[in-house]
Parts: C-alpha cells; structure tokens; sequence
C-alpha cells in the first residue's frame, strides 16, 4: 500500500474516525485506525464496537488530491498516528506500508516508521437488515440530540435509561429521555409516514454523532433490528448498536393539570439561575428556592457556610396559586439552554409535583419537566 494526500484532508477524516476510539478496550486493535486503499479512495474505520464510524475518501475528490500508487491495508495506532499526521510540516503525506506491518509516514523534511497490524485481524463491521430508513435536515436532528441527550441516566445500574428512546410513526419522531428525575421530549414531523420503529440509542453514541453533523446538510438514518445506520454525506457511514429492552412509559410523569403558571424568557431565567447556583453549590444540599407570590417571584439560595442570595425575577405573565418549591439548579439550567433565547411558560401543579417547562410557541412538540427536591 502507498499513496499521497492532503494533509488537512487526511486530518478531518482521521479526527472524524477518532470520535469512534477508545482507550479503554477489550481488543487491543480496536485502539487502531483501520485504512484500506483501493483504485476507488481511502477508506478509514474507527470502532469500539458500540459505534463505528467509516469513512472514504475518494480519488475524484480534487481537495484530496489522493495519488493511489498501489493498493492494500493496514491499521495504525489512532492516537500515534493521528498526532505525527497533525504535527507534519508540509501539506502532502505519504504513506507506504514496507516491511509486513511497518508504515513509512513522511512529509516535508519529516519521516516517522511505525509499527502497525494486520488489516484482516481487525473486527468487520456489522452486515444488517435494513428495516426502516427515513431522511432529516442535520439541523433538525443537532437540535433534536441537543434537547433530550441532557437527560439520559450517567448510572449504569440503570443501562436502558442511558440511551434516548426514538419513537418513528405516523409521520412523526419523538425522542424521550429520561434519568427519573428530569425528562425531556421532543416531537417533530417527516415526509414518510410508512417509517415504524422503536429503538433506544445510546447518549454517548448520539453525542459523537452531534459533533459531525454541522458538516452535512441531511442524515439518512436506516434501522436495523439491533443497530441503527447514520449516512453522513456521501462518504461517511456512523454505526451505533442499539439499547435492548423496553423503556418506560415517560408520558405518565408529565402532568395533565397545571395550578401555577409563569412565563418568562428562557435566557434571563438562566442568567438568575446561575448566579443563585453560586452559593447552592457551595452547600451540601446543592438546591435553589422558587417562590411564587401574585406578581412577585423569588429566586433565592442559602449556604450556612458562604451566606444566602435573594434575586426578583420579572415574568411576562404569573398566573395561579402561590407556590413555594425547591430544585436542582443544574437541572434547570441544562433545561433552560435547550431553549435558548425563547419565551416559555413555567407550569407547576404543587410543591411535590414534577414541574414542566415548554416554549410559549410550541407547547405541545417540545417539553422539559423536572422533579422537585423535598427540603423537609
């Protein structure tokens, strides 16, 4: 195998397939770059077997400036390998495979050798069963991603909770997550309303996703029965395995009565939000106060320890009963940048009840509720 190509080429691809690495693995190849040269393009896999991502790049591409001298495969160290390519002084590599496993990189002045594997001991990536597949603006699934993964479980105690579940029907998907003490749902529509599916994917497998898809415009995403396939662009192909079991019925948290209201813009919330978490989080109990009385509403926070903070909060509209009810600042404040600059409405039943906060304009497709904290 030998060939030259761009640099920065070479860079956007290998950072791309980095994303899919990890250095904790129970194969010690998977801590490779799989690169396989063919008359066709480059391509370049990266595993650790929860997702994979694939990436070719072609010899038509006139930026690549690709120069195939003769075809093959190796995997390199990704870490190694993606450092030297980074650290080179000119802007063309050239790789040769020499000696079995040994890879000559160079460029400019600079040479390195570095001990490689076979291409052939590296795990195939999953062959499956396409069972649905549908198309979406990448805009729309970032935004997607970025208004539910914040409330995927961190425990592994509870495996099934720490993925987003994916709800395809009737020409619509909504996506749920939930960590039982905060939710988020979001619900848009697509073309195809013959698309049926039911799937859970993994919160970290959708944030590498989210890092790549500001460089596409559209995503085909294809299920399978136990993988789901994200096409990015013509070149590059992002594999996540998929969650087993059933998630829970989140629709039963989100509550049908409202006996308070408030609403706000959903960044000047954040901004009171964050300051009262300056002294919460110097306390044990890490929780901020919300008291609700007519027109007047209180964000207030106590540490024995540093002192307390009082801050007034001047709501477009306050309507109901008065409420006196405690929460976790940080997640109300992962709540409130999902919304980022728009008006929303605050709705709270009681004290003990999981309050909801959804935007004024689209109440009913996207909602974040939180569980309050009992201080007594």
């Amino acid at each position: 195998m030998q060939f030259s190509i761009n640099r920065q080429i070479l860079i956007k691809a290998l950072n791309n397939v980095n994303r899919a690495i990890s250095a904790r693995t129970a194969m010690p190849i998977l801590a490779n770059i799989k690169l396989v040269l063919t008359e066709d393009g480059l391509t370049l896999t990266g595993s650790d077997t929860d997702i994979s991502i694939e990436t070719t790049i072609p010899t038509n591409d006139d930026q690549a400036q690709l120069k195939v001298d003769s075809i093959g495969g190796i995997t390199l160290p990704a870490t190694f390998f993606t450092n030297i390519v980074k650290r080179m002084p000119g802007e063309e590599i050239k790789l040769a495979n020499i000696d079995g496993f040994q890879a000559k990189i160079s460029s400019g002045s600079a040479e390195y050798d570095i001990h490689g594997q076979d291409v052939n001991s590296y795990p195939h990536l999953p062959e499956v069963d396409i069972k649905n597949q549908l198309m979406l603006p990448a805009e729309t699934l970032i935004e997607v991603i970025r208004q539910t993964v914040i409330a995927v479980s961190k425990q592994l105690s509870q495996p099934i909770l720490t993925g987003v579940h994916f709800i395809l029907g009737g020409g619509n998907l909504t996506a749920v997550a939930t960590d039982r003490h905060r939710l988020a749902q979001r619900t848009i529509p697509f073309a195809n309303e013959e698309v049926s599916a039911d799937i859970i994917i993994p919160g970290p497998s959708l944030l590498q996703l989210q890092g790549m898809l500001e460089e596409v415009e559209t995503v085909e995403i294809r299920v399978a029965a136990n993988q789901v396939i994200f096409q990015l662009g013509p070149n590059t192909l992002f594999y996540s395995r998929l969650l087993e079991g059933n998630y829970p019925d989140a629709s039963r948290l989100i509550p049908t009565e409202k006996k308070t209201t408030l609403t706000i813009n959903a960044r000047e919330l954040l901004q009171t939000i964050d300051r009262a978490a300056l002294l919460s989080h110097e306390g044990r109990s890490n929780v901020i106060q919300f008291d609700i009385s007519g027109e007047h509403s209180i964000i207030s926070s106590n540490s024995p320890e540093v002192g307390k903070i009082e801050e007034e909060i001047f709501a477009a509209e306050t309507a109901g009963d008065d409420l006196t009810i405690s929460f976790n600042p940080d997640y109300m404040r992962d709540a409130l940048k999902s919304f980022g600059d728009e008006e929303i409405q605050i709705g709270f039943k009681t004290a003990l009840d999981p309050f909801t906060l959804v935007p004024t304009n689209n109440a009913t497709n996207f909602i974040q509720l939180i569980t309050p904290v009992r201080t007594y």
